[in-house]
């Protein structure tokens, strides 16, 4: 099965720029739909992105379109969460989760598998 391992996180400007990574280890992650995931203190895990096994499809929540990419390096077996303009209502502790099915699914009990998290801060 595969492991993931979130890295990138930090404390940032509102307008600025983060670039997460979510390294696999055990399993090619090209075999997986890999999603974000993000959750603030007192609220419930959300959806943010997800790109589907293979690369073939992304799906965004709303209120990231346009200012994130997900993307994926499968020679390095990564995917990345490029997240720029960001606002303070970003902050949260970021997740990559994977699920063995191409279909792309927004909650978060679809998916088994799960990293331990990165921070993000934005501060205005």
């Amino acid at each position: 099965q595969v492991q993931l391992a979130e890295s990138g996180g930090g404390l940032v400007q509102a307008g600025g720029s983060l670039r997460l990574s979510c390294a696999a280890s055990g399993r090619a992650v090209s075999s997986y739909t890999v999603g974000w995931f993000r959750q603030a203190p007192g609220k419930e895990r959300e959806f943010v992105a997800a790109i589907s096994w293979s690369g073939a499809n992304t799906y965004y929540v709303d209120s990231v379109k346009g200012r994130f990419t997900i993307s994926s390096d499968y020679a390095k077996n990564t995917v990345y969460l490029q997240m720029n303009s960001l606002k303070p209502e970003d902050t949260a502790v970021y997740f990559c989760a994977a699920r063995r099915n191409p279909v792309i699914k927004v909650t978060p009990n679809e998916y088994g598998y799960w990293g331990q998290g990165t921070q993000v801060t934005v501060s205005s």
